[in-house]
């Protein structure tokens, strides 16, 4: 489900609520939950599932033209974890996916030239 897609069956469920008032509630909540993330916090929501960043460790890498090995440093990176609903087993939905892969392009935005989440 696209960002847009999830307005429109927003805006259909709720039809006393205008377009834009929509779009200023899903803008709000996935900018919230990227900026708690960029932050180190984590967000949970029951029945849904928890988002969090983690740190991946610095490594050697390759450089896929050269061969040449290359450092890449630390960074955090957004991690999302489906919760499991009513006693049943986990699932991703598609608004779980969309979610989880907004903020990844949200959190990857605020990466600055040093490959880390700016404090």
């Amino acid at each position: 489900m696209t960002r847009s897609k999830l307005i429109s069956h927003l805006a259909d469920k709720h039809p006393h609520l205008t377009a834009s008032d929509v779009v200023l509630a899903v803008k709000t909540v996935i900018d919230s939950i990227g900026n708690h993330l960029i932050k180190g916090g984590r967000i949970e929501i029951r029945g849904f599932g928890s988002f969090s960043s983690y740190t991946r460790p610095p490594r050697l890498g390759r450089n896929p033209m050269t061969g040449e090995i290359v450092p890449v440093p630390e960074k955090r990176v957004p991690h999302f974890k489906p919760g499991i609903e009513r006693g049943g087993s986990a699932r991703l939905d598609s608004i779980s996916h969309f979610l989880s892969g907004r903020l990844a392009v949200n959190a990857y935005a605020a990466l600055g030239s040093t490959g880390r989440f700016s404090k």
